[in-house]
């Protein structure tokens, strides 16, 4: 089992694969055992080098409060152990706000970057998920639901089962509710999540980076995504017909995706 220590913790990591060196960040409450599909994927074509993030999976769960710029600290540690002084840097949802989190602590660092599904804070904050936990088991799925994609109200999960297929899907991978330490582990991610504010800061990445986002993901709205590309100085910006998990849905996603990563 690769572990490190870096930045005070035990940091548990994965590395596969061949290729240019990616650096991958999860999304909120994602662990490498529940995203190895993913990753799996990416490993195709570069070296990746993923962590279980600090409170979660196999990573230490240190007291809290974290800060973002905690997990990004931690990514620098990781990647000082493995031997990477640079590399390119993907990150969705959560993992994209860390990685916005790290590209504008030490933009030498990162040589692209891949910032999906995800928000900059500030006026422009992602849905707040912690706030879910307050309510009833039904609602919180319903709205769940809407949050991942706008569309996926009861009567269009009825009639479309690929939709029904993901969100089913998603909701697997999230598993069943935790407790104890876990619990904690998740809730102070989500607390970091809930502070998270660069969007003053976007200014200070220096490599070519690729905005994406679903045109109907209502945790991290096109409108977010677009006030990133708008401050990182050598961003693109490209809308996906999906919602959260666009790169699910739109089978463009993926490969551009991919290509933009791989370019020199």
């Amino acid at each position: 089992m690769p572990t490190i220590n870096g930045n005070g913790i035990d940091i548990y990591y994965e590395q596969r694969g061949s290729g240019p060196r990616l650096l991958y960040f999860n999304g909120s409450g994602a662990t490498l055992a529940k995203s190895g599909v993913m990753i799996d994927g990416f490993a195709k074509d570069f070296d990746v080098v993923a962590a279980d993030q600090r409170g979660l999976g196999e990573t230490e769960i240190p007291p809290e409060p974290y800060e973002m710029a905690d997990y990004a600290a931690d990514a620098a540690a990781l990647l000082d152990a493995v031997g990477w002084d640079s590399c390119r840097v993907i990150g969705a949802s959560f993992g994209g706000m860390v990685a916005q989190e790290f590209a504008v602590t030490w933009p030498e660092r990162v040589e692209r970057l891949g910032l999906l599904c995800t928000s900059p804070g500030g006026t422009f904050a992602s849905y707040p998920l912690h706030t879910l936990a307050d309510l009833p088991p039904e609602e919180a799925r319903e709205l769940g639901a809407t949050l991942l994609d706008s569309r996926f109200t009861p009567e269009w999960l009825a009639e479309h089962d690929d939709d029904r297929a993901i969100v089913e899907m998603v909701a697997g991978m999230q598993g069943a509710p935790s407790d104890g330490e876990v619990r904690r582990g998740e809730l102070a991610q989500l607390d970091a999540r809930s502070r998270f504010d660069a969007i003053d800061r976007l200014g200070a990445i220096t490599c070519p980076t690729l905005v994406a986002a679903g045109r109907y993901d209502n945790i991290a709205p096109p409108a977010n995504a677009e006030a990133i590309a708008e401050r990182v100085p050598n961003a693109e910006l490209r809308l996906y017909e999906g919602g959260h998990v666009f790169f699910l849905q739109d089978p463009k996603a993926v490969p551009d995706v991919m290509e933009f990563l791989a370019a020199d």
